[in-house]
């Protein structure tokens, strides 16, 4: 059967938890993107949640090293089919902030977080 990707009304929203927290998701599967690709988030602190909805690839997810205002040095190392994680972090120097899958950067799983405020 072909792979279905459905998109839950969460992947993509920007909400605040009552903690002060930005909460974002991203989806990936078995294709090489992230959904969504681009988003912003105001300076402050950030819980970024990314779910792979893979049935065979394994991802990871980390801010591209030296390409972004400030060094975020938090990453998900390794997201098996089927698994969610996610990282904390805090942005205070606004611009574009790269983010990758470094197993497929290549392939163009990349994408980009703004932090604008």
């Amino acid at each position: 059967p072909e792979a279905t990707r459905t998109t839950s009304g969460d992947v993509g929203a920007l909400s605040t938890a009552a903690d002060g927290f930005q909460e974002i998701t991203l989806q990936t599967g078995d294709d090489y993107v992230f959904t969504p690709a681009t988003f912003t988030v105001a300076p402050g602190p950030v819980r970024l949640t990314v779910r792979n909805d893979a049935d065979q690839l394994t991802h990871n997810f980390l801010f591209t090293a030296g390409a972004g205002p400030a060094a975020i040095s938090e990453e998900i190392p390794v997201l098996a089919p089927g698994e969610s994680k996610t990282i904390e972090f805090t942005v205070s120097a606004p611009g574009d902030y790269p983010f990758e899958c470094s197993f497929h950067a290549a392939l163009g799983q990349v994408g980009t977080m703004t932090v604008s405020g």
